[in-house]
């Protein structure tokens, strides 16, 4: 009976990642298709993939996503390491409550997010376009890094900081050689989440971007409107793997991060 019961839970398992991941898998596989026709199969070709880095729409968007994830990730990561080790100097009231705050992003609707940073920035007079897409993206990035670094605050010696002080280190020096080596796992991870998080935003994206500031999720949309082509699905495949793998890189380090804690 145990195996009984063991075997369904294997097989119910498997449908939910075939029903998750097999429409991803005829993407993929429909990407190297030499025929432009999405329901028969015209032999392996890679010419898709050519056509899509020939498209200089594309390519303009391309760069745009990777300057605002770059770019956000990083300033999101300095930012968000900076507010994680303030929150942790709190005291546990005011550290409650700002976590519940910082939470709120997190939990919060993307379509309510992007709205209200749309409706920001009209207010104060900042244009739409590669500012206010960038000050978007920081904006939801940073309570991820907040989130990602904190774990690690908790874990280190609370009196590691002080003994730095005692020692004669500065302030900033203390911060720079005793508490930023034992969080940096947490500072790393929370820039990968950051920055994949980046690359698939489409909602806030849409609402806080200008005319001619396409990222990747906003020129896959407009052109889903007018029709998929076949390069979309490479271009998707791509996106895909590219995440899959920054995926894979988190995991391995907070695998790695969970075995010292253990040790």
């Amino acid at each position: 009976m145990k195996r009984f019961v063991k075997g369904m839970k294997g097989a119910y398992s498997a449908l939910i990642f075939l029903f998750l991941y097999a429409p991803i898998a005829v993407m993929i596989t429909f990407s190297f298709n030499a025929s432009k026709s999405r329901g028969t199969w015209g032999g392996f070709s890679l010419k898709w993939y050519i056509e899509l880095f020939g498209d200089a729409r594309i390519m303009q968007a391309l760069g745009n996503t990777l300057f605002i994830a770059i770019t956000a990730a990083l300033l999101a990561t300095i930012i968000g390491t900076a507010a994680a080790i303030g929150i942790n100097a709190m005291r546990r009231v005011p550290q409650g409550i700002v976590m519940n705050v910082s939470y709120l992003p997190v939990l919060n609707a993307d379509i309510v997010t992007g709205v209200s940073l749309l409706i920001l920035f009209v207010s104060v007079g900042i244009p739409l376009g590669r500012i206010s897409l960038l000050l978007a993206h920081m904006t939801f990035n940073i309570p991820y890094v907040i989130l990602s670094v904190m774990p690690k605050l908790k874990q280190m010696n609370k009196h590691a900081y002080e003994a730095a002080l005692d020692l004669g280190c500065t302030p900033l020096s203390a911060i720079v050689k005793v508490v930023l080596p034992e969080i940096m796992p947490g500072v790393v991870t929370g820039a990968i989440l950051a920055f994949t998080l980046s690359i698939d935003d489409f909602v806030i994206s849409f609402f806080t971007t200008g005319a001619g500031v396409g990222t990747l999720s906003t020129e896959i949309y407009s052109q889903v409107r007018r029709g998929v082509k076949p390069s979309m699905n490479a271009l998707s495949a791509i996106m895909f793997v590219v995440v899959l793998i920054l995926l894979i890189v988190i995991n391995i380090r907070s695998s790695k991060d969970n075995r010292q804690a253990s040790k």
